[in-house]
């Protein structure tokens, strides 16, 4: 069976931040979404008026090399179990991309100042979008314990480090 594949162009790109992939203490980072000049002003027009984006985005500093398609323990912690590859949200996956849910700060032209991007420093934006609350996700929310352990920190502010 073939994998069907399709062309997908970036639209924006990641200005400031982060400078380094970071398993912890992505929070309390400002970072500016810069959509490409092609884009006109209209097409942010509204989004100012929402608090979170939706953002799809690659993880360009990865290896294809690194894609692992095996159970394996998140963070290679034997405490926590193997878990398959579409278990895990690191890049480490097919595609390599991800998707992140940061607070939009301002909007000025182009520029999206976001904060709580766990995206770094000139990384491709594939699509993103406002995020909506009646299209997260519906009636109770359930997993198992080690993601909350495992991202005890994640979101701690980046100076705490």
């Amino acid at each position: 069976m073939s994998r069907e594949t399709f062309e997908v162009q970036t639209i924006a790109t990641v200005i400031g931040g982060h400078t380094k992939p970071g398993d912890d203490y992505q929070g309390g980072v400002v970072s500016i979404i810069r959509l490409h000049p092609e884009f006109p002003l209209e097409t942010v027009q509204g989004i100012d008026e929402f608090s979170h984006l939706v953002v799809t985005w690659h993880f360009h500093l990865a290896s294809p090399d690194d894609v692992a398609l095996h159970a394996r323990s998140p963070r290679n912690n034997p405490q926590w179990p193997a878990t398959g590859t579409f278990v895990h949200r690191n890049h480490r996956r097919p595609n390599q991309l991800a998707t992140s849910f940061p607070r939009l700060l301002k909007v000025e032209g182009r520029d999206l100042y976001v904060t709580d991007l766990d995206a770094v420093d000139g990384t491709p934006i594939i699509d993103l979008a406002p995020y909506f609350k009646e299209m997260g996700p519906q009636g109770q929310i359930s997993q198992p314990t080690w993601p909350t352990e495992m991202l005890e920190h994640y979101w701690d502010d980046a100076g705490a480090q």
